[in-house]
């Protein structure tokens, strides 16, 4: 049994959750999230909580019974507070610079990396080397991160490379002589 989907999904004042046919509507004070709704599981809509439970007894039912609970959390937790992730940029030259709707790295290649941010995601550039990515939807803000991560992954001997804040690289030795 699930000890995380037996537990309620409480509602925060200030936002409301709508179920419209297959699909689940969230909208509070960042936004607007909906996901559409699995028939292996039973969503009840309450006032003030949403409760998610296995709708038969088979194991694939169970299986996502926690896992659908997290997503609905995740709605929640969006509208609002929503959710940020933090890239950190290592290396001599390397450096990042918000611009409008678009994100300019410089990245060791021989020309500037332009990445467009998608409508209802905020970066920031604090300092040269650090992006801060923010928005409602957890996958998309993830999926961002990821995005701008691959093009400079950090290495293992120097370190340099695009890491998420709190990642630890580990170090190798380099040559003996």
């Amino acid at each position: 049994m699930s000890r995380i989907g037996k537990k309620a999904v409480p509602i925060p004042s200030g936002v409301t959750a709508t179920r419209n046919g297959n699909e689940l509507s969230v909208k509070g004070p960042k936004g607007t999230l909906s996901m559409p709704l699995s028939d292996l599981i039973s969503y009840d809509v309450q006032g003030d909580s949403i409760g998610v439970q296995p709708a038969n007894d088979t194991k694939r039912a169970r299986a996502f019974w926690g896992m659908q609970r997290t997503l609905v959390q995740n709605l929640v937790t969006g509208v609002t507070e929503g959710f940020t992730k933090k890239l950190l940029i290592t290396g001599v030259g390397y450096r990042a610079a918000a611009q409008g709707r678009n994100l300019r790295l410089q990245l060791g290649y021989s020309h500037d990396v332009n990445i467009e941010v998608p409508e209802g995601i905020e970066v920031k550039t604090p300092d040269a080397t650090t992006v801060e990515i923010s928005g409602a939807d957890k996958q998309r803000v993830g999926q961002l991160a990821a995005e701008i991560r691959r093009w400079r992954k950090p290495e293992p001997y120097k370190g340099k490379g695009i890491k998420y804040d709190g990642e630890y690289i580990f170090r190798k030795e380099g040559k003996k002589k």
